[in-house]
């Protein structure tokens, strides 16, 4: 491929609606890339297109061009509802559909149709409202296109173009059911445009692919090298341990970079953020566990110079333009040759040029043979000497501009895993069951207070085992009546709690209310469940009960229950039973004995 990252084939030399060709120009695109000028010509007239290409080098700029020209030329189906949208565009990472979103907002920005962004972590109600108020074009990572889909927010019953950005690492990520069941539910392939664009398009992902496009033609890019060639690349052997001293020392000699520091783990990532702060540098980490909003307040403040050092995993390898990028580090090489081409293709963009420098420790460089193998030329080696070992001074820390504390919430506000709880709904509270939570409080003794607030308790109780000692328990005061004989409305006057009414049972007969009155202390056999007496009835003992300082009788449990058992006094007479009669012979016997047969 020619050095010169630009063709001499115009925009204008296509038959491109002027709304999408004012938008071109007002974004500074007149001349097209290798990859747009061979993609173009096929996708124009409606032909489905695999393009392969490396990264940078435009495919979205391509694909964005066909898919606008097209709806802006050609009407919507007929059956088309307003909440259905007439193009998808489904990319792998949140990173990668959000820096689509913003190319359409560049270059689709005097067309007048609309794009929704949909992927996961924020937003879902924001998200799920746009989609119903109808768009033009979705841009979409698959879990959470697929999760509105099912709750038939939306349909793709009215889809006329669909692209698939970075389609190996799609179905790498394991987005092959995804894909196919988004596909199902499209219009067949011939009635509808296909397009797949990748920095790698492998023979499986083709065969899979083209299961679902309609006799597609493949576009690849010529290339000496499979990386780009203002890529200056380097490898230097270091331990494990001699890693940080040695990515200090790099990144402490260059004077003004914007530089990517890729690792392969979470747990790397943040050892290595660290050591970059403890040396003064204005550092950032990029990972999976970083909640969405966060993300893109760091993506902003890189672009625009806050932060010199970014840590990233392999979430940042694929489709993020950012511009100006000089080095990109490989603190540990990828598992994936792939992968190492994406990375390095973060910078050198468009025809600028740039640094990749790897670590090939113990750990990772058995890798660096499969590496050299695809990009299918030899890494140049740099040693390591002493004093790119030593610990360098600390440098001055940079001043960032922290962000409004409001601004900061607001963002964070909108992280979220899933659908929030519906508007109005309660959480749920479990209640107990069976007949004890539909007593209320403790009636029986053995009951919880109930939660219900009804009035003051007395502080007159009485101690059950005083009372157990005294072998007494009174009878139960009459139901309607206080112990005095006055009715209950009159004693709920005086401050005494209302008793609730009673359902029946044992011992509430009617007739044994004059026996309370006449026998208040009663006897023992009286109550056989050794009963003790209700609050406000007779015979409680006021001297026996625990009194509340506070006055506050609700914090005082009601004395547990005990059982008075009669101790005999003396040993009772053993019955002795007589012994058995021999049992009576059967009728067929006798008969026997008096026939004189036995």
């Amino acid at each position: 491929m020619s050095r010169q990252p630009l063709t001499d084939i115009t925009f204008e030399s296509f038959d491109l609606h002027p709304d999408v060709l004012s938008g071109l120009h007002a974004s500074g695109f007149t001349r097209c890339t290798p990859i747009q000028a061979l993609a173009l010509p096929i996708a124009l007239p409606g032909h489905d297109v695999a393009g392969q290409a490396q990264t940078g080098t435009g495919k979205t700029g391509a694909f964005l061009v066909a898919v606008l020209n097209r709806l802006l030329t050609r009407p919507a189906r007929a059956e088309r509802k307003l909440s259905d949208p007439r193009a998808l565009i489904v990319a792998p990472t949140r990173e990668l559909a959000i820096q689509i979103d913003k190319d359409f907002q560049a270059i689709g920005r005097n067309t007048g149709l609309t794009s929704a962004l949909i992927y996961g972590g924020v937003d879902y109600d924001k998200q799920r409202d746009a989609l119903k108020a109808g768009c033009d074009i979705v841009i979409a990572t698959p879990g959470r296109l697929i999760d509105y889909l099912k709750q038939h927010v939306f349909t793709l019953n009215a889809i006329e173009a669909v692209v698939l950005d970075e389609a190996d690492r799609m179905f790498d990520l394991g987005f092959i059911k995804d894909i196919r069941f988004l596909f199902r539910r499209m219009p067949p392939r011939e009635e509808r445009q296909s397009m797949l664009f990748s920095a790698t398009l492998s023979h499986r992902v083709l065969e899979l692919a083209y299961e679902h496009m309609n006799e597609p033609e493949k576009v690849t890019v010529e290339a000496d090298q499979v990386t780009a060639d203002r890529v200056r690349q380097l490898v230097y052997f270091p331990a494990r341990e001699e890693k940080q001293p040695l990515l200090v020392n790099l990144l402490s000699k260059l004077d003004v970079h914007r530089s990517i520091v890729f690792v392969n783990t979470r747990a790397a990532a943040e050892r290595v953020t660290r050591a970059l702060e403890r040396q003064g540098f204005g550092v950032a980490t990029l990972s999976g566990d970083v909640p969405q909003a966060k993300r893109e307040r760091l993506l902003a403040k890189f672009k625009k110079g806050d932060i010199e050092v970014l840590v990233a995993t392999d979430v940042a390898a694929r489709g993020l333009h950012i511009p100006d990028v000089t080095h990109v580090f490989n603190y540990d090489l990828p598992h994936d040759a792939e992968d190492y081409v994406h990375r390095i293709g973060r910078t050198a963009r468009l025809g600028a040029e740039g640094d990749a420098i790897s670590f090939a420790c113990d750990l990772y460089a058995m890798g660096l043979p499969d590496i050299e193998r695809y990009i299918e030329q030899k890494i140049p080696v740099e040693s390591i000497s002493a004093e790119l070992l030593a610990p360098p001074p600390p440098r001055p820390r940079k001043v960032v501009a922290k962000m409004d504390a409001a601004e900061e919430a607001a963002d964070d506000a909108r992280n979220t895993a899933g659908p929030p709880p519906k508007e109005g709904a309660s959480p749920r509270i479990r209640r107990p069951r069976g007949p004890r939570a539909a007593e209320g409080a403790g009636e029986h003794g053995h009951a919880e207070p109930s939660r219900r607030r009804r009035g003051p308790r007395p502080t007159a109780a009485v101690d059950g085992e005083a009372q157990a000692k005294a072998g007494a328990s009174p009878a139960r005061a009459p139901e309607d009546h206080a112990a005095d004989g006055t009715p209950a409305t009159a004693a709920a006057a005086d401050g005494a709690p209302r008793k609730r009414r009673r359902r029946g049972g044992r011992g509430r007969n009617k007739h044994r209310d004059g026996e309370a009155a006449a026998h208040p202390q009663g006897e023992a056999g009286a109550n056989r469940g050794g009963r003790t007496p209700a609050r406000g009835e007779a015979g409680s003992t006021p001297a026996a009960a625990p009194v509340n300082v506070e006055g506050n009788a609700r914090s005082e449990r009601k004395p547990r229950r005990e059982r008075v058992r009669a101790v005999p006094t003396e040993i009772p007479p053993v019955h002795v039973p007589p012994p058995a009669q021999p049992a009576k012979s059967g009728l067929f016997r006798r008969i026997g004995r008096m026939l004189g047969l036995r």
